[in-house]
This record gives C-alpha cells, structure tokens and sequence, in this order.
C-alpha cells in the first residue's frame, strides 16, 4: 500500500470526502468521551498527590498524562470504534457487490483508488482530533480539579511548567498518527476480504474493531517505552 500512496493521480476528492466522513462520525463522541476521561485523570491524579503532599504539581501531572496518554487512548480507540468501523463496513459492501472485482477489470487499481485515501484521511483526523481532546481533556480537568477539589486555578496553570515540555506533545501527536494507521490498514483489509455473503461484513467489522483495539494497545506500550528512553523527564 505504500507504494500506492506515491502514485498519481492521487485521489484528493475521494481523500476530502473520506476525511470530512471520519470526522463526522468521530468528532462528537470524542469530545463527549474526552471530558470525563479528562476529568477522571484529574481527580485520580489529584488525589494521588494530595497524599504525597505535593498539591502545586497537580495541573503538570494532569496534564502530562492527559497529553501523552489519554488523549491519544481516546483517539485510538473512537478512531478505530467509529471510523474503522465505518471504512470496513463501506469497503466490505463493495466487495459483496463486486465492485472492487469491476475496478480491477477496468484496470483501475482499488488500493490507489479506495484504501489510499481512507488511509491518509483517517491519519490526518487522528491527528487533528488529538489536539482537540488535548485541549478538552485538559480544560476538563482544570474545571473538576477547581470545582470538586478545591484547587486553585493560579497553582493548577502555573504548575504546567513544571514537568510538561513540548515533546510530550509530539508523542501524543505521533501516536494519533500511528494509531490512525493502524486502524485504517486493518479495516481497510478486513472490508477487502470479507467471506460469506452480507454477514461476513458484519464479521469482519467486528474483527476489525476487535483486533485494532489489542493492536493499539501494544503500539501505545511501545511508543511511550522509546519516548521515555529517547527524552528524559523534566528536571531529570
């Protein structure tokens, strides 16, 4: 498939279309997903330092863990749940229809024309949406960490300083990208070879999610082990 990315004529229409299609189907539920994982990431981390007597550093660990882990957890998985879901459905009623057989007879080739596009889209909406639940997660957590812990809002934003650094935000939007991947391979797969008729799609729409989820927890591990061994924490 990466071959195919680099052949013109590249489909920007169906690239757009797809694009503005994710998005759709992933933005509201990511928002209304990334308020209270934002604000359960607060309170638990607020509570953990509270015990160890370190309240000023409640709005950095906050958001250290909200940005390199949550929100780009958030992604993966509406990505895959909603946006997966949609891409292997739309390509495995294809196939079942014979379409994908009709374009190789034309000699049009169906991953140039379909996957490419649904591929490259679904990343640059991860990637997007990233920033978006960055942004709610952590004002969700600024909320419920002033309201239900009696924070103060001066020490929650000047703390952010104090382990948070840029690169935590490369990592998460590295991760968006790669889970983005991830996900849009495996459905685009499972939608190009379902097996038994209409109920073979809904199979491999199920596999697909199913096996998306596993996959991006083990990339999640793996990325977080090289970031952390490639830049050291803050003040380390």
């Amino acid at each position: 498939m990466a071959r195919n990315i680099f052949r013109r004529p590249f489909q920007f229409r169906e690239f757009v279309l797809q694009s503005w299609f994710i998005a759709s189907v992933t933005i509201l539920p990511t928002i209304l997903v990334a308020i209270p994982f934002g604000a359960v990431v607060s309170l638990q981390t607020g509570n953990l330092i509270r015990q160890i007597g370190a309240e000023s550093f409640t709005g950095a660990a906050s958001v250290v863990a909200v940005i390199q882990q949550a929100s780009p957890m958030v992604v993966a998985l509406l990505v895959a749940g909603a946006g997966g879901s949609a891409v292997a459905a739309d390509l495995g009623s294809r196939t079942i229809r014979e379409e994908i057989d009709a374009m190789e007879v034309l000699g049009i080739n169906p991953i140039q024309r379909l996957v490419v596009p649904r591929v490259l889209g679904m990343v640059l909406v991860a990637i997007l949406l990233n920033g978006m639940v960055s942004v709610v997660g952590v004002a969700g957590g600024y909320v419920f960490n002033v309201i239900a812990q009696g924070g103060t809002p001066g020490s929650y934003l000047a703390s952010f300083s104090a382990l948070a650094q840029l690169p935590d935000i490369w990592i998460g939007e590295i991760k968006a990208a790669v889970f983005g991947v991830i996900a849009a391979v495996i459905a685009a797969y499972k939608g190009l070879n379902p097996k038994g008729g209409p109920k073979g799609v809904g199979d491999a729409v199920n596999q697909a999610v199913v096996i998306t989820f596993l996959l991006l927890f083990f990339a999640n591990i793996i990325l977080t082990m090289v970031y952390l061994q490639i830049v050291p924490p803050k003040g380390a």
